[in-house]
């Protein structure tokens, strides 16, 4: 049998290949980008990229806006959802995409002045949702994000 492979063998090295990973990623309900866990800039990028629609331009303002504002912010994905925080002392923020809108968590928001309007079932949570005609305040945005990331962060 020399110089053949078995089928057997033959099998196992088709299945062990490799193959690119070209494909889309999932949108699951609403348009939010499935995007496997991962730490850094990276994972974070390849969902502001998959956002459907106008939100990707909206994601990358927001991502721009979040890193002028606190540079060296710690960014991640989990649970489908960019996240950013400060290393070692949690996420003060998260994003999330919904079919009609994006919705940004401050995860101590009632301690922001002013309190973002989006109401939440957790206590100190509060949101701020983005539609598609709104005109977003950056100063004010940039001002929730600085004052958020002072305060202690979010376990996750």
């Amino acid at each position: 049998m020399s110089g053949k492979t078995s089928k057997t063998a033959a099998k196992v090295t088709k299945k062990t290949v490799a193959k690119p990973d070209t494909a889309e990623p999932v949108l699951l309900s609403g348009g939010n980008p499935q995007i496997a866990k991962g730490y850094g800039d990276a994972p974070v990028q390849a969902y502001i990229a998959a956002m459907p629609g106008w939100k990707s331009d909206v994601g990358h303002r927001l991502d721009a806006l979040i890193t002028r504002t606190v540079p060296g912010v710690y960014k991640a994905v989990k649970w489908n959802s960019p996240l950013y925080g400060i290393e070692g002392q949690g996420w003060f923020l998260g994003v999330h995409c919904f079919a009609k809108y994006i919705k940004v968590a401050f995860f101590r928001g009632t301690s922001l002045s002013p309190i973002p309007p989006g109401e939440s079932k957790q206590k100190e949570v509060r949101y701020f949702h983005i539609h598609e005609d709104d005109q977003l305040d950056e100063a004010q945005f940039a001002a929730w994000v600085e004052q958020a990331s002072q305060l202690p962060g979010e376990r996750m």
